[in-house]
Protein backbone atom coordinates (compact mmCIF):
# COMPACT_ATOMS: atom_id res chain seq x y z
CA UNK A 1 0.00 0.00 0.00
CA UNK A 2 1.77 3.37 -1.03
CA UNK A 3 -0.87 5.99 -0.24
CA UNK A 4 -4.47 6.34 1.07
CA UNK A 5 -7.75 7.01 -0.47
CA UNK A 6 -9.77 10.01 0.96
CA UNK A 7 -12.52 8.47 3.27
CA UNK A 8 -14.54 9.00 6.32
CA UNK A 9 -13.50 9.45 9.65
CA UNK A 10 -11.34 7.16 11.20
CA UNK A 11 -9.41 6.77 7.53
CA UNK A 12 -5.92 6.94 7.15
CA UNK A 13 -6.22 10.32 5.49
CA UNK A 14 -8.70 11.18 8.03
CA UNK A 15 -6.62 9.88 10.86
CA UNK A 16 -3.48 11.69 9.26
CA UNK A 17 -5.16 15.10 9.64
CA UNK A 18 -6.56 14.66 13.46
CA UNK A 19 -2.52 13.75 14.03
CA UNK A 20 -1.44 16.39 12.63
CA UNK A 21 -3.48 18.38 14.71
CA UNK A 22 -2.63 16.59 18.15
CA UNK A 23 1.47 16.83 17.21
CA UNK A 24 0.35 20.45 16.71
CA UNK A 25 -1.46 21.48 19.64
CA UNK A 26 1.33 19.41 21.47
CA UNK A 27 4.23 21.76 20.47
CA UNK A 28 2.42 24.94 21.23
CA UNK A 29 1.61 23.85 24.69
CA UNK A 30 5.53 23.28 25.12
CA UNK A 31 6.27 26.08 23.46
CA UNK A 32 4.39 28.06 25.70
CA UNK A 33 6.25 27.27 28.15
CA UNK A 34 9.19 27.89 26.92
CA UNK A 35 8.77 30.89 25.76
CA UNK A 36 8.22 31.79 29.48
CA UNK A 37 10.79 30.73 30.71
CA UNK A 38 12.37 34.03 31.52
CA UNK A 39 9.47 35.73 32.73
CA UNK A 40 8.32 33.08 35.21
CA UNK A 41 12.05 32.27 36.80
CA UNK A 42 11.76 36.31 37.14
CA UNK A 43 8.70 35.46 39.03
CA UNK A 44 9.70 32.71 40.91
CA UNK A 45 12.67 34.08 41.93
CA UNK A 46 15.04 31.99 40.79
CA UNK A 47 18.51 31.47 38.85
CA UNK A 48 19.46 29.45 36.30
CA UNK A 49 20.93 26.65 38.25
CA UNK A 50 17.69 25.89 40.48
CA UNK A 51 15.75 26.38 37.08
CA UNK A 52 18.09 23.60 35.65
CA UNK A 53 17.41 21.58 38.82
CA UNK A 54 13.24 22.00 38.60
CA UNK A 55 13.46 20.67 35.10
CA UNK A 56 13.85 17.76 36.47
CA UNK A 57 11.02 17.31 38.07
CA UNK A 58 9.40 18.53 34.13
CA UNK A 59 11.44 15.20 33.27
CA UNK A 60 10.64 12.76 35.59
CA UNK A 61 7.11 13.32 35.07
CA UNK A 62 7.26 13.27 31.27
CA UNK A 63 9.10 9.87 31.87
CA UNK A 64 6.39 8.71 34.50
CA UNK A 65 3.48 9.61 31.99
CA UNK A 66 4.97 7.90 29.15
CA UNK A 67 5.71 4.63 30.94
CA UNK A 68 2.12 4.29 32.04
CA UNK A 69 0.88 5.76 28.83
CA UNK A 70 2.80 2.81 26.53
CA UNK A 71 1.58 0.50 27.57
CA UNK A 72 -2.51 1.98 28.08
CA UNK A 73 -2.51 2.86 24.42
CA UNK A 74 -1.22 -1.18 23.35
CA UNK A 75 -4.00 -1.66 25.50
CA UNK A 76 -7.18 0.48 25.72
CA UNK A 77 -6.04 2.02 21.41
CA UNK A 78 -4.68 5.64 20.83
CA UNK A 79 -8.19 6.32 19.97
CA UNK A 80 -8.97 7.19 23.75
CA UNK A 81 -5.73 7.55 25.34
CA UNK A 82 -4.36 10.18 22.80
CA UNK A 83 -7.92 12.78 23.60
CA UNK A 84 -7.54 12.39 27.47
CA UNK A 85 -3.84 13.15 27.47
CA UNK A 86 -4.15 16.05 25.48
CA UNK A 87 -7.30 17.51 27.53
CA UNK A 88 -4.87 17.31 30.62
CA UNK A 89 -1.69 18.49 29.32
CA UNK A 90 -4.05 21.53 28.50
CA UNK A 91 -5.00 22.31 31.83
CA UNK A 92 -1.64 21.13 33.46
CA UNK A 93 -0.32 24.17 31.26
CA UNK A 94 -1.88 26.92 33.30
CA UNK A 95 0.29 25.47 36.89
CA UNK A 96 3.46 27.17 36.24
CA UNK A 97 2.01 30.20 35.94
CA UNK A 98 0.42 30.34 38.78
CA UNK A 99 3.77 29.38 40.70
CA UNK A 100 4.65 31.71 42.72
CA UNK A 101 8.08 30.09 44.55
CA UNK A 102 10.50 27.05 43.14
CA UNK A 103 8.62 24.38 45.40
CA UNK A 104 4.95 25.55 43.69
CA UNK A 105 7.07 25.74 40.46
CA UNK A 106 8.49 21.85 40.76
CA UNK A 107 4.88 20.55 41.56
CA UNK A 108 3.24 22.41 38.19
CA UNK A 109 6.33 20.95 35.87
CA UNK A 110 5.91 17.45 38.00
CA UNK A 111 2.20 17.62 36.84
CA UNK A 112 2.93 19.17 33.19
CA UNK A 113 5.99 16.88 32.45
CA UNK A 114 3.34 13.86 33.35
CA UNK A 115 0.42 14.98 31.25
CA UNK A 116 2.46 15.96 28.04
CA UNK A 117 4.58 13.20 28.54
CA UNK A 118 1.43 10.66 28.10
CA UNK A 119 0.31 12.34 25.01
CA UNK A 120 3.82 12.35 23.18
CA UNK A 121 3.78 8.67 23.95
CA UNK A 122 -0.09 7.79 22.56
CA UNK A 123 0.18 10.31 20.00
CA UNK A 124 3.54 8.52 18.50
CA UNK A 125 1.88 5.38 18.95
CA UNK A 126 -1.22 6.37 16.69
CA UNK A 127 0.96 8.26 14.13
CA UNK A 128 3.17 4.81 13.53
CA UNK A 129 -0.38 3.31 12.96
CA UNK A 130 -0.86 6.29 10.25
CA UNK A 131 2.42 4.80 9.01
CA UNK A 132 2.06 1.54 8.50
CA UNK A 133 -1.27 2.27 6.74
CA UNK A 134 0.50 4.49 4.13
CA UNK A 135 2.91 2.24 3.82
CA UNK A 136 6.15 4.98 3.39
CA UNK A 137 7.76 7.36 5.46
CA UNK A 138 5.34 9.98 7.40
CA UNK A 139 6.47 10.61 10.72
CA UNK A 140 8.53 13.38 10.37
CA UNK A 141 5.71 15.75 8.89
CA UNK A 142 3.75 14.83 11.86
CA UNK A 143 6.98 16.00 13.78
CA UNK A 144 7.17 19.15 11.40
CA UNK A 145 3.50 19.79 13.08
CA UNK A 146 4.93 19.24 16.47
CA UNK A 147 7.88 21.96 15.60
CA UNK A 148 4.97 24.10 13.76
CA UNK A 149 3.57 24.46 16.84
CA UNK A 150 6.41 25.64 18.64
CA UNK A 151 6.87 28.67 15.75
CA UNK A 152 3.37 29.46 16.87
CA UNK A 153 3.80 29.54 20.39
CA UNK A 154 6.94 31.59 19.81
CA UNK A 155 5.85 33.95 17.66
CA UNK A 156 2.11 34.30 20.13
CA UNK A 157 4.27 34.33 23.31
CA UNK A 158 6.17 37.10 21.87
CA UNK A 159 3.59 39.32 21.27
CA UNK A 160 1.73 38.20 24.53
CA UNK A 161 4.90 39.59 26.33
CA UNK A 162 4.68 42.52 24.12
CA UNK A 163 1.13 43.42 25.50
CA UNK A 164 2.45 42.50 29.01
CA UNK A 165 0.03 39.72 29.57
CA UNK A 166 0.94 37.68 32.74
CA UNK A 167 1.80 33.97 32.14
CA UNK A 168 -1.47 33.24 33.67
CA UNK A 169 -3.59 35.16 32.00
CA UNK A 170 -1.94 33.39 28.53
CA UNK A 171 -1.43 29.78 29.87
CA UNK A 172 -5.45 29.85 30.67
CA UNK A 173 -6.30 31.18 27.04
CA UNK A 174 -4.00 28.78 25.90
CA UNK A 175 -5.31 25.73 27.83
CA UNK A 176 -9.00 26.48 26.78
CA UNK A 177 -8.14 26.97 23.07
CA UNK A 178 -6.17 23.77 23.16
CA UNK A 179 -8.67 21.75 24.43
CA UNK A 180 -11.35 22.62 21.99
CA UNK A 181 -8.67 21.37 19.35
CA UNK A 182 -8.05 18.40 20.98
CA UNK A 183 -12.16 17.37 21.69
CA UNK A 184 -12.58 18.47 17.65
CA UNK A 185 -9.81 15.99 16.41
CA UNK A 186 -10.87 12.87 18.34
CA UNK A 187 -13.52 11.44 16.46
CA UNK A 188 -10.89 11.19 13.39
CA UNK A 189 -8.53 8.82 15.18
CA UNK A 190 -7.81 5.29 14.29
CA UNK A 191 -8.71 2.26 16.21
CA UNK A 192 -5.93 0.02 15.88
CA UNK A 193 -5.45 -3.25 13.73
CA UNK A 194 -7.85 -6.13 13.69
CA UNK A 195 -10.05 -5.86 17.08
CA UNK A 196 -8.59 -2.85 18.37
CA UNK A 197 -9.98 -1.48 21.41
CA UNK A 198 -10.85 -4.73 22.98
CA UNK A 199 -7.68 -6.62 22.53
CA UNK A 200 -5.87 -8.23 25.09
CA UNK A 201 -2.95 -6.48 25.78
CA UNK A 202 0.30 -7.68 24.97
CA UNK A 203 2.99 -10.06 27.07
CA UNK A 204 5.11 -8.26 29.27
CA UNK A 205 8.62 -8.78 27.46
CA UNK A 206 12.10 -8.07 27.94
CA UNK A 207 12.74 -5.17 26.18
CA UNK A 208 15.15 -6.00 22.88
CA UNK A 209 18.62 -4.84 22.77
CA UNK A 210 18.01 -2.41 19.64
CA UNK A 211 15.06 -0.89 21.74
CA UNK A 212 17.60 -0.21 24.45
CA UNK A 213 19.95 1.29 21.23
CA UNK A 214 17.23 3.35 20.53
CA UNK A 215 16.50 4.81 23.50
CA UNK A 216 20.11 5.69 23.91
CA UNK A 217 20.66 7.54 20.44
CA UNK A 218 16.92 9.12 21.69
CA UNK A 219 18.76 10.42 24.77
CA UNK A 220 21.43 11.88 23.07
CA UNK A 221 19.47 13.43 20.42
CA UNK A 222 16.53 14.80 23.06
CA UNK A 223 19.17 16.43 25.05
CA UNK A 224 20.47 18.43 22.23
CA UNK A 225 16.68 19.54 21.59
CA UNK A 226 16.28 20.03 25.09
CA UNK A 227 19.33 22.69 25.27
CA UNK A 228 17.85 24.67 22.12
CA UNK A 229 14.27 24.72 24.31
CA UNK A 230 15.12 25.53 27.42
CA UNK A 231 18.18 27.82 26.92
CA UNK A 232 18.44 29.24 23.45
CA UNK A 233 16.38 32.63 25.07
CA UNK A 234 18.20 32.70 27.60
CA UNK A 235 21.14 32.25 25.84
CA UNK A 236 20.38 35.02 23.33
CA UNK A 237 19.67 37.17 26.40
CA UNK A 238 23.16 36.88 27.79
CA UNK A 239 24.67 38.02 24.67
CA UNK A 240 22.59 41.12 25.27
CA UNK A 241 19.55 40.97 23.21
CA UNK A 242 16.19 42.78 24.14
CA UNK A 243 13.77 39.96 25.32
CA UNK A 244 11.69 40.04 22.00
CA UNK A 245 14.61 39.27 19.89
CA UNK A 246 15.83 36.55 22.46
CA UNK A 247 12.63 34.59 21.94
CA UNK A 248 13.01 34.33 18.13
CA UNK A 249 16.34 32.04 19.11
CA UNK A 250 13.50 29.54 19.89
CA UNK A 251 11.54 30.54 17.14
CA UNK A 252 14.71 30.05 14.91
CA UNK A 253 15.29 26.71 15.56
CA UNK A 254 11.69 25.84 15.28
CA UNK A 255 11.04 26.84 12.07
CA UNK A 256 14.25 25.18 11.01
CA UNK A 257 12.71 22.18 12.76
CA UNK A 258 10.02 22.65 10.71
CA UNK A 259 10.87 22.82 7.51
CA UNK A 260 13.76 20.48 8.63
CA UNK A 261 10.73 17.84 9.02
CA UNK A 262 8.39 18.67 5.66
CA UNK A 263 11.78 17.21 3.74
CA UNK A 264 12.99 14.60 6.09
CA UNK A 265 10.10 12.07 5.06
CA UNK A 266 11.36 12.15 0.92
CA UNK A 267 14.64 11.97 2.60
CA UNK A 268 14.27 9.19 4.42
CA UNK A 269 12.10 7.51 1.21
CA UNK A 270 14.68 7.95 -1.39
CA UNK A 271 17.97 7.78 0.72
CA UNK A 272 17.13 5.90 4.07
CA UNK A 273 16.86 6.59 7.68
CA UNK A 274 20.50 5.89 8.10
CA UNK A 275 21.28 8.86 6.32
CA UNK A 276 19.04 11.27 7.60
CA UNK A 277 20.11 10.17 10.94
CA UNK A 278 23.89 10.30 10.28
CA UNK A 279 24.04 13.75 8.20
CA UNK A 280 21.79 15.73 9.90
CA UNK A 281 23.32 14.86 13.15
CA UNK A 282 26.69 16.03 11.96
CA UNK A 283 25.11 19.01 10.61
CA UNK A 284 23.56 19.69 14.34
CA UNK A 285 27.08 19.81 15.74
CA UNK A 286 28.70 22.28 13.46
CA UNK A 287 25.44 24.81 14.21
CA UNK A 288 25.07 24.10 18.15
CA UNK A 289 29.12 24.85 17.80
CA UNK A 290 29.00 28.34 15.99
CA UNK A 291 26.03 29.25 18.81
CA UNK A 292 28.26 28.33 21.49
CA UNK A 293 31.61 30.08 20.40
CA UNK A 294 30.05 33.36 18.72
CA UNK A 295 30.16 36.47 21.29
CA UNK A 296 27.63 38.16 18.86
CA UNK A 297 23.51 37.57 18.90
CA UNK A 298 23.18 37.37 15.28
CA UNK A 299 25.19 34.26 14.29
CA UNK A 300 24.28 32.63 17.46
CA UNK A 301 20.81 33.08 16.40
CA UNK A 302 21.98 31.33 13.15
CA UNK A 303 24.00 28.45 14.88
CA UNK A 304 20.53 27.64 16.87
CA UNK A 305 18.62 27.69 13.15
CA UNK A 306 21.24 25.11 11.79
CA UNK A 307 20.83 23.14 14.92
CA UNK A 308 17.36 23.04 14.47
CA UNK A 309 17.52 21.73 10.80
CA UNK A 310 20.10 19.32 11.25
CA UNK A 311 18.33 17.70 14.34
CA UNK A 312 14.82 17.94 12.43
CA UNK A 313 14.64 14.60 10.79
CA UNK A 314 16.84 12.65 13.79
CA UNK A 315 14.04 11.60 16.76
CA UNK A 316 11.20 10.57 14.20
CA UNK A 317 13.75 8.28 12.09
CA UNK A 318 13.99 7.02 16.16
CA UNK A 319 10.33 6.52 17.07
CA UNK A 320 9.24 4.68 13.43
CA UNK A 321 11.90 2.44 13.71
CA UNK A 322 10.69 1.59 17.54
CA UNK A 323 7.06 1.32 16.45
CA UNK A 324 7.93 -0.40 13.92
CA UNK A 325 10.21 -3.20 15.32
CA UNK A 326 6.84 -4.91 17.30
CA UNK A 327 3.48 -4.57 16.18
CA UNK A 328 2.22 -5.45 19.08
CA UNK A 329 4.57 -3.75 21.75
CA UNK A 330 4.33 -0.38 19.25
CA UNK A 331 3.13 1.89 22.00
CA UNK A 332 5.30 0.07 24.87
CA UNK A 333 8.59 0.01 22.56
CA UNK A 334 7.66 3.73 21.35
CA UNK A 335 7.20 4.64 25.33
CA UNK A 336 11.17 3.04 26.04
CA UNK A 337 12.03 5.42 23.72
CA UNK A 338 10.36 8.37 24.29
CA UNK A 339 11.20 8.07 27.64
CA UNK A 340 14.73 7.95 27.63
CA UNK A 341 14.83 10.75 25.04
CA UNK A 342 12.19 13.17 27.06
CA UNK A 343 14.43 12.57 29.86
CA UNK A 344 17.55 13.59 28.01
CA UNK A 345 15.71 16.50 27.01
CA UNK A 346 15.10 17.71 30.48
CA UNK A 347 17.70 16.45 32.30
CA UNK A 348 20.53 17.80 29.83
CA UNK A 349 19.42 21.55 30.71
CA UNK A 350 19.23 20.54 34.03
CA UNK A 351 23.51 19.59 33.86
CA UNK A 352 23.59 22.72 32.38
CA UNK A 353 22.21 24.90 34.79
CA UNK A 354 24.92 23.97 37.58
CA UNK A 355 27.43 24.54 34.81
CA UNK A 356 26.83 28.19 34.25
CA UNK A 357 27.98 28.59 38.21
CA UNK A 358 32.01 27.48 36.52
CA UNK A 359 31.65 29.03 33.18
CA UNK A 360 29.85 30.88 30.69
CA UNK A 361 26.76 29.27 29.60
CA UNK A 362 27.90 29.49 25.63
CA UNK A 363 30.84 26.85 26.50
CA UNK A 364 28.51 24.39 28.66
CA UNK A 365 26.45 24.03 25.21
CA UNK A 366 29.77 22.21 23.80
CA UNK A 367 28.69 19.22 25.68
CA UNK A 368 25.29 18.46 23.30
CA UNK A 369 27.81 19.22 20.40
CA UNK A 370 29.93 15.95 21.13
CA UNK A 371 26.32 14.07 21.44
CA UNK A 372 25.54 14.87 18.10
CA UNK A 373 29.23 13.98 16.70
CA UNK A 374 28.65 10.29 18.54
CA UNK A 375 24.52 9.87 17.24
CA UNK A 376 25.90 10.60 13.67
CA UNK A 377 28.34 7.86 14.20
CA UNK A 378 25.65 4.86 15.73
CA UNK A 379 23.27 5.93 12.72
CA UNK A 380 23.41 2.94 11.85
CA UNK A 381 20.74 1.65 15.06
CA UNK A 382 17.60 2.94 12.80
CA UNK A 383 18.11 0.46 9.69
CA UNK A 384 14.73 -0.34 8.73
CA UNK A 385 14.67 -4.60 9.66
CA UNK A 386 12.74 -6.82 6.88
CA UNK A 387 9.39 -6.56 8.63
CA UNK A 388 9.02 -2.74 8.37
CA UNK A 389 6.84 -2.91 5.85
CA UNK A 390 8.57 1.06 4.66
CA UNK A 391 9.39 1.24 1.32
CA UNK A 392 12.62 3.70 1.49
CA UNK A 393 16.55 3.73 -0.28
CA UNK A 394 17.53 0.37 0.81
CA UNK A 395 20.54 0.53 -1.46
CA UNK A 396 21.50 4.00 0.10
CA UNK A 397 20.75 2.66 3.41
CA UNK A 398 23.53 -0.58 2.83
CA UNK A 399 26.33 2.60 1.52
CA UNK A 400 25.09 4.62 4.60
Amino acid sequence: MTGAPPGPAGSPRAARLATFAYFTLAGFLLGMWIVHIPSIEHRTEIDHAVLGRLLLLLGAGAVAGMRVAGPLTDRAGARRVVPLSAAAASAALVLPGLATDAWTLGAALLVLGAAHGALDVAMNAHAVQVERGYGRPVMAAFHAAFSLGGVLAALAGARTLTWNWSPAATFAMTAVLSTAVGAAAAPALLRSGGTPDTAAPPARRRTPRRIRGLAVLAFMIMLCEGVANDWSVLHLRDLGASPGTAALAFGAFSAAMTGGRLLADRLAARHGPVAVLRYGTALAAGGLTVAALSPWAAPALAGWAVLGAGLSGAVPQLFSAAGHHDRESSGANVSRVAGLGYLGMLAGPAVIGPLTRVMPLGLTLLLPVALCVVAAAAAGLVRPGPGAGLRTGSETEVRA
